[in-house]
């Protein structure tokens, strides 16, 4: 990400998505062609939508992808169970000589999705297809993970703005990094993390530790010293000691700056009642007048426990979420899946496929899929999943996409298609929009979901489905599949 690749990606896979395009390679199959989704089954953190994220780095990765000479020799040294080579030479230089050459087509970066809709279509060979699922999955999942807990805690924090404090707990630097650029594309304001400001263009934001107040003999001294060396830039942390005195130290502090024409920024508050200790600190910065001073509040937060200081009259301005935004740690994974959808040999028509499972919610959604959405009076009406190769049917309606068999009017309003083109025969064709549009395409995204749909507690389906011919389809499959797995059904069909 701007500047984060300084290696070759394509090892970043999974072993077995290698031993597979062995196989293909050594079967014939490797010119045919594939369509794989990439896509969710169930939206994350008990709601009913989450923000597509990660579209940036894997359009940075596939521009540039290809297996080095460096791969392709290591691959040369991995044995199978016999102790010799796992692949073969002839396969070894397929790999040395690929070149990408799919077509991608995908949602874009700040776009509101739902479960078992495709973030992402790939089309073209299907070793390139396969190789790509694990490194595809990596980036996506994670990334609209969090991007979407950061949606929930701004929509949480209303108005006040969200401060993205996590690094120090992220699941190591590259877990920070993609944590950060989410978190912002999710909504929040700033973020603690320097490394990530450089590189995404991300406003930083930070003043001093508890480690600053302690070095000094007194809190008094240690929030003086701050105020000289960093006049434009005071937040003092008030709970060193005894967090009300310390708001005594800090609005000292406020004067002596006004005397030199700065203004204290705020305080911050760290541990304690939060919602009662902000309440006695506005009260006191009010009485001094500094009705201005914001006060930051940190320590665990998210989407539950500011919508329970709220509900607890807190004076809280700004949120600091570390831990709970940058590690996702209600929901440690998205669960994103990649699944084949259609396949053909050269000079073949299209074959849809189908994966099943005893579990309906697994069971997968075949063809060449489009998610086309409408739009009425402003907001989201509902989301109709079909296959490029027959459109939308004429009949009006779709089928629920969660129960399989409810019948949903398809609204006859305005519309369009969310994947856009991003690659064609491996050519990037797609504008990659700045983090700040990408953040503002989110918020108005969010906006324009019901409300009944994006809240926190308790929040309703939203509407999507299968178009009827693709529902169709999709029975027609399984009902193949089972015939076919059962000698018993196929005697009593003859």
């Amino acid at each position: 990400m701007n500047g984060t690749s300084r290696f070759s990606w394509a090892l970043l896979t999974d072993l077995y998505q290698l031993t597979m395009s062995c196989g293909y390679f050594r079967s014939g199959m490797a010119e045919h062609e594939t369509v794989f989704h990439l896509f969710f089954r169930k939206e994350p953190f008990g709601g009913r939508y989450a923000i597509a994220a990660g579209l940036q780095q894997v359009v940075e990765i596939l521009c540039d992808f290809r297996f080095t000479a460096d791969d392709v020799d290591w691959l040369a040294g991995l044995n199978g169970n016999d102790d010799e080579p796992l692949f073969d030479l002839e396969f070894l230089d397929y790999l040395r000589d690929l070149e990408f050459t799919c077509d991608v087509d995908a949602v874009p970066e700040g776009t509101v999705v739902f479960a078992h809709q495709p973030l992402i279509r790939i089309q073209g060979p299907i070793i390139q297809c396969q190789i790509l699922e694990t490194l595809l999955l990596n980036i996506v999942n994670f990334q609209t993970l969090a991007a979407t807990k950061a949606s929930r805690i701004c929509l949480a924090a209303g108005d006040e703005p969200v401060l993205e404090f996590g690094l120090r707990r992220a699941q190591g630097p590259d877990g920070g990094l993609s944590a950060t650029r989410a978190a912002y594309i999710g909504g929040c304001a700033a973020t603690s993390n320097v490394l990530a400001g450089k590189l995404f263009d991300i406003p930083v934001k930070g003043t001093h530790a508890h480690s600053w107040v302690m070095s000094f003999d007194t809190e008094r001294e240690a929030f003086e010293a701050y105020a000289a060396a960093l006049p434009n830039n005071c937040v003092f942390l008030v709970d060193t000691f005894d967090t009300l005195n310390g708001v005594d130290n800090a609005i000292e502090m406020a004067v002596q700056l006004n005397k030199g024409g700065h203004r204290i920024v705020g305080i911050r508050l760290d541990s304690g009642d939060l919602a009662e200790l902000s309440r006695a600190a506005r009260l006191k910065l009010d009485a001094a007048g500094f009705e201005d001073a914001a006060i930051v509040a940190s320590n665990d937060l998210d989407e539950y426990r500011i919508t329970k200081l709220k509900e607890d009259g807190a004076r809280i301005g700004v949120w600091g979420v570390g831990t709970r935004l940058a590690t996702c740690n209600e929901q440690p994974a998205l669960g994103g899946v990649y699944k084949l959808g259609a396949i053909r040999s050269p000079d073949s028509e299209w074959k849809a496929r189908v994966k099943l499972s005893e579990q309906a919610v697994k069971v997968s959604n075949p063809g060449i899929l489009q998610v086309r959405r409408f739009v009425r009076d402003g907001q989201f009406a509902g989301d109709c999943l079909y296959d490029t190769r027959t459109g939308v049917s004429d009949s009006g309606e779709m089928i629920c996409v969660r129960s399989g068999t409810e019948r949903i009017a398809l609204p006859r309003t305005q519309s369009s298609d969310l994947l856009k083109p991003i690659f064609r025969t491996g050519r990037c064709v797609y504008d990659l929009p700045d983090i700040h549009t990408i953040r503002a395409r989110a918020f108005e995204q969010t906006r324009m979901l019901p409300e009944h749909v994006r809240r926190l507690i308790d929040p309703l389906n939203y509407p999507t489905g299968l178009d009827t011919e693709l529902h169709n389809e999709k029975l027609k499959l399984i009902a193949a599949h089972r015939t076919d797995s059962n000698p018993t059904d196929r005697k009593a069909e003859s």
